[in-house]
């Protein structure tokens, strides 16, 4: 597939953060040993253990040579026994004289009065004891196996439930990252551009330092701050800014941190979070996604409403509403779904102010890109201001991917300097994806990329408001098996109409040179007619465009960077007639657009020819280069012989 990738309207995509740690877990860099490999080995070790102290306690003590009860009376009789110890179970030990140790059994069924007088003429020393030792040393022996064994399970319990979870007494505490005073080193000179953004949230940071010139004139300070934007436009950034220039501490939480599988428990943890924030108050609470907690809680018509993230919302409003602004404390929000919160979170005096942080302009990029190339070193061919006006609708994390992939590659070339060719590859490889080493396509599809990426170019030439042509490639890189881009002259704010019917007709150019050269299509059209479809039907449904709908819009209400969700295209305003008549305009305006490339081409074939020539002996051709290829003069009108109309 052929996809043709304009700089304008590229997507961008951001990786939500994870989730702070707590202040009650282990750091990240000390985790705790896991438990299982010594549990392994204490059930062996404990039942090994209560065995020897059973067999050393209840062992008669030395052991000697047996002797049967007759064999014993006789050895009495004839003088050889010098002490013996009787138990009260008849068992018997003793010493002969002659330093020998016996055992023997008295049985309990005979008259023992002729062992008596044995022993009592022989003089024998004769003693008595119990057969398992003391009272005591019995009862401890009875139930020392049933207490070692439960005292081993509930210790090896509790450490499994601390690892896990902290600990039941843990469930309910709030997981906030807590930054004290000292260590936010952020402020806003750290966060390039955004002015008008810094000057809203200004104020928060002067009503933190003199809290006293509000109360003299009796106004008070904001309560809570939402930050709405796209992902990756640095609103947490914003926020550390606000507590490194208030020099606060700034408590930072995520929203599906108050979230848990117990009910209750999110209730329990914004109490908490709150708490902590008063105990060092003047402070910043900031949630991250707060859309994860605040979203529209379900009405009485809804099924399927979350209790848990509703009783932790109400939770949330009650705190906002309880604590005196005279303590210091603000709570900072940010979200990239607006549309989701629920109403009573954003009236007054719970989130008093709403800051939008939008899409850096073309500036502010630079700025940017100045920040990220702190500390590398720039070829003095190196533009950031080039860069900055080829990467319009890049976020600051985009821009901060952009660096990084840009040092790796001079990295790759053993080289520690950043060159504009590093940026450009870098800038390539966000848009399009990897560029591939070599060209693996057969020379036929390598003369019909050149001719359908030769149609693009000179389309951007030819239209008079186009963005003028900065590079021509047909080299393959992700899904595209080649690419023209364009670089805008300024920012674009306003969209005319004629800019719009030009930007169709560049489009549709590699279409419209693959039939003026091969009398065909192909499918490598296929994406460049799907963005011209998007761009025709935006024309028709929302801006009015159209003389068949006419000054009608259809459009969502949402911001744009949230996208079109399958509830809203299920939910069209208008009927399936005006969807009709959407499409037979949407088709029109694609049909004069593609008859208008096909005829500029046609005029342009010498030209169209040429580049492809140049495309297919070069692979890239500069902008610069196209608007050469123009100034040449015609060789005469020729009609190809494979040209059907």
């Amino acid at each position: 597939m052929i996809a043709r990738v304009r700089l304008r309207g590229a997507r961008h995509r951001a990786t939500p953060p994870d989730p702070p740690p707590s202040p009650q877990q282990r750091p990240p860099g000390k985790p705790a040993p896991p438990p299982s490999t010594l549990r392994r080995w204490l059930l062996p070790f404990g039942a090994l253990l209560a065995l020897i102290l059973l067999l050393v306690v209840q062992s008669p003590g030395p052991a000697g040579t047996r002797y049967g009860y007759t064999d014993f009376l006789n050895r009495v009789g004839t003088g050889q026994v010098q002490t013996v110890n009787v138990t009260d179970t008849g068992g018997v030990s003793g010493a002969l004289k002659d330093g020998t140790h016996f055992t023997s059994q008295i049985p309990t069924a005979l008259d023992t009065s002729q062992l008596s007088h044995a022993l009592s003429d022989q003089h024998v020393d004769v003693t008595a004891s119990r057969s398992g030792g003391s009272s005591v040393w019995s009862t401890l022996l009875l139930f020392l196996p049933l207490l070692l064994f439960g005292g081993l399970f509930l210790w090896s319990g509790r450490m499994a439930a601390r690892s896990v979870t902290g600990g039941l007494s843990a469930i309910g505490r709030s997981r906030a990252k807590i930054i004290e005073a000292e260590r936010p080193t952020t402020g806003f000179a750290d966060v390039a551009g955004y002015e008008g953004v810094k000057q809203e949230v200004s104020e928060v940071v002067d009503f933190l330092r003199h809290p006293g010139r509000y109360a003299a004139a009796g106004a008070k300070g904001p309560r809570g701050v939402i930050m709405v934007g796209p992902p990756g436009t640095g609103k947490t950034l914003l926020a550390r800014a606000v507590a490194g220039e208030a020099e606060v501490p700034f408590l930072s939480v995520t929203g599906s941190g108050f979230v848990e599988m117990f009910v209750g428990v999110g209730a329990s943890r914004v109490r908490d979070l709150f708490d902590e924030a008063r105990k060092r108050a003047p402070s910043i609470i900031f949630i991250d996604e707060i859309d994860a907690v605040g979203a529209r809680r379900a009405g009485g018509s809804r099924i399927g409403g979350n209790d848990e993230r509703e009783q932790t919302l109400n939770q949330l409003l009650a705190e906002m509403d309880g604590f005196d602004q005279s303590t210091g404390i603000i709570v900072i929000a940010a979200t990239n779904r607006p549309d989701a919160l629920d109403p009573a979170l954003l009236r007054p005096g719970r989130f008093d102010r709403q800051v939008t942080v939008p899409l850096p302009n073309q500036r502010e990029r630079a700025a940017i890109l100045a920040v990220h190339v702190r500390g590398k070193t720039l070829a003095p061919d190196a533009d950031l201001d080039r860069i900055a006006r080829g990467t319009p609708g890049f976020s600051g994390a985009d821009l901060a991917n952009l660096v990084n992939e840009a040092a790796i590659n001079a990295v790759r070339d053993e080289r520690a300097t950043l060159t504009a060719d590093d940026l450009d590859t870098a800038r390539d490889r966000v848009l399009l994806g990897r560029r591939e080493s070599s060209n693996a396509l057969l020379p036929d599809e390598r003369h019909a990329v050149a001719v359908h990426e030769s149609g693009h170019a000179l389309m951007a030439a030819l239209c008079e408001h186009a963005d003028p042509v900065a590079k021509v490639t047909i080299l393959p890189a992700g899904v595209s098996l080649g690419a023209t881009e364009q670089l805008p002259e300024a920012e674009r704010h306003l969209y005319s109409e004629a800019y719009l019917t030009d930007l169709l007709t560049v489009q549709l150019g590699g279409r419209g040179a693959e039939l003026v050269v091969f009398g065909e299509g192909s499918t490598g059209a296929a994406n460049d007619l799907a963005n011209a479809t998007s761009v025709a039907t935006r024309m028709v449904r929302e801006f009015g465009l159209s003389p068949e709908i006419g000054p009608v819009g259809y459009s969502s209400g949402s911001p744009h960077y949230l996208g079109d969700s399958p509830e809203d295209l299920l939910r069209r305003p208008y009927s399936e007639e005006t969807q009709r008549t959407i499409d037979e305009a949407v088709a029109r305006l694609l049909r004069h657009a593609e008859q208008r490339a096909v005829g500029l081409l046609r005029e342009h074939r010498h030209h169209l020819d040429e580049l492809a020539a140049l495309l297919v002996a070069q692979e890239t051709v500069d902008g610069a280069v196209v608007l050469e290829i123009l100034q040449h003069p015609a060789q005469g009108p020729e009609a190809p012989d494979n040209l059907r109309e």
